[in-house]
């Protein structure tokens, strides 16, 4: 499998040569997000809720999953800088063990507790709860795959090579958006052949990723576990993990709060949040571009090349996060409508959508901040603000419920967004200085 040097270049040039791969498989995972949700748009509202209270606990799984992403993708990035290829490959089995660990608990947990936590919602529709837990539950095998397929995606992002990872994730939704309408509606699978299409398409690419991937994605049974480099794994992945652990839960709470407005208002939650996947197919793969860029540019000394990247980086972000905002705000009740036609989803979905806009620029900072500090293997800084100010969503949600309605909800959601995105750029511009005049 090629290996790219990111020390080396242009600087626009590799970061593009990174990111757009990346925002290539976001616009991949959104179309399919977006024609599955059509899919199931058509089955109704109630149908769009039972995926969308699931999701929540199908996330919780991705934000543990983080553990051992970010702290793989750390090492081996910072390896790479090193041109040590015995510690990458060290790294990348010692992930591979964690992920085999990890994927298979969860998994289990959502089979033996997946009805206890859709209870948990309390939707108050017997027939959403039980759908709920039924795509839950063939969500747990999908899972598994899944959790590797995240960690190869990050190890090959770390090695330079994005653009194998794209055309693995392109192949998996194309499948995967073939197999829909067979699985829901030609052999009347409804919700369970939504999620028996989507395991289908996450096997195929995790075979996909063993056989590209041979010369690094090797698990050798005979080859003793390596304790002292699964430590560091966890240790560095541990922040992040528990940000995106805490941010899942709180969006379970706040969940909870929306479905006393019944499962019209569930149901917009979920298109809402949908249409908003929009904009992290450029914030995500900036932070996964930047988080390779800026590993392997400090593990090799390069300072001043760093900085320029970051800022690069973050001119990108902000440009396509003001854009994005003013399709939200001007072009909300379209984007709605494209999901459901009853008009009180509809109306819900587009209050959220158009108080989510203004959060949208903060998001990018944060996002592109937050790589900033994961290439640096700093990943306690953004989690740490993250922790504390998402935090902040319960409380702020609660007093906002009481003279905004459900919009208080929405509000309590882009102040959080506003304080975490200032807070987190704040604090990097003094320590990205320091590293330019230092290295």
């Amino acid at each position: 499998m090629q290996q790219i040097d990111l020390t080396e270049g242009k600087v626009i040039k590799i970061l593009l040569a990174l990111a757009l791969p990346i925002m290539g498989s976001s616009f991949l995972q959104f179309t399919y997000s977006l024609v599955d949700m059509l899919w199931i748009g058509h089955l109704g509202s109630n149908a769009v809720a039972s995926i969308g209270s699931s999701s929540f606990f199908i996330n919780l799984g991705y934000a543990l999953n983080a553990l051992i992403m970010i702290g793989t993708g750390i090492k081996v990035s910072h390896y790479m800088g090193k041109a040590d290829v015995k510690g990458v490959k060290g790294y990348i089995h010692s992930g591979i063990v964690l992920s085999a660990i990890i994927g298979i608990g969860y998994a289990f947990i959502l089979l033996l507790l997946g009805k206890v936590f859709i209870g948990f919602l309390g939707l108050n529709d017997q027939q959403v709860e039980q759908d709920a837990y039924k795509y839950l539950a063939w969500s747990a095998p999908m899972l598994f795959f899944s959790f590797f397929n995240n960690v190869f995606l990050r190890v090959f992002t770390s090695l330079g090579n994005s653009k194998s990872a794209f055309k693995i994730s392109a192949a998996g939704v194309l499948l995967n958006i073939g197999l829909d309408p067979l699985f829901i509606y030609s052999l009347k699978g409804g919700i369970v052949g939504a999620a028996l299409a989507t395991l289908i398409a996450q096997g195929v690419m995790f075979g996909l990723y063993l056989v590209i991937g041979k010369d690094f994605l090797l698990f050798n049974w005979k080859k003793p576990v390596n304790f002292n480099k699964m430590k560091e794994i966890i240790t560095l992945g541990s922040p992040i993990a528990f940000q995106r652990i805490l941010f899942t839960l709180i969006n379970i709470i706040l969940a909870k709060m929306i479905a006393t407005f019944g499962t019209d208002a569930v149901a917009a939650q979920r298109i809402g949040i949908q249409v908003e996947s929009i904009i992290y197919m450029v914030t995500g793969g900036l932070n996964g571009a930047v988080a390779s860029f800026i590993g392997q540019n400090y593990g090799a000394g390069k300072g001043k090349r760093l900085y320029k990247g970051y800022q690069m980086a973050m001119g990108i972000g902000i440009v396509y996060a003001a854009v994005s905002s003013l399709v939200f705000i001007f072009f909300s009740e379209q984007l709605a409508g494209l999901f459901v036609k009853e008009g009180n989803t509809i109306t819900i979905a587009v209050s959220y959508l158009k108080v989510i806009a203004y959060s949208q620029l903060f998001n990018a900072m944060e996002m592109v901040a937050n790589g900033f500090f994961t290439g640096l293997g700093k990943p306690n800084i953004p989690a740490t603000i993250s922790i504390i100010f998402t935090a902040l969503r319960l409380p702020m949600a609660y007093i906002g419920i009481r003279y905004l309605g459900i919009e208080g909800i929405w509000w309590s959601i882009t102040l959080s967004t506003f304080l975490k995105g200032s807070l987190l750029v704040g604090i990097a511009m003094p320590v990205i200085k320091t590293i330019k005049m230092n290295q």
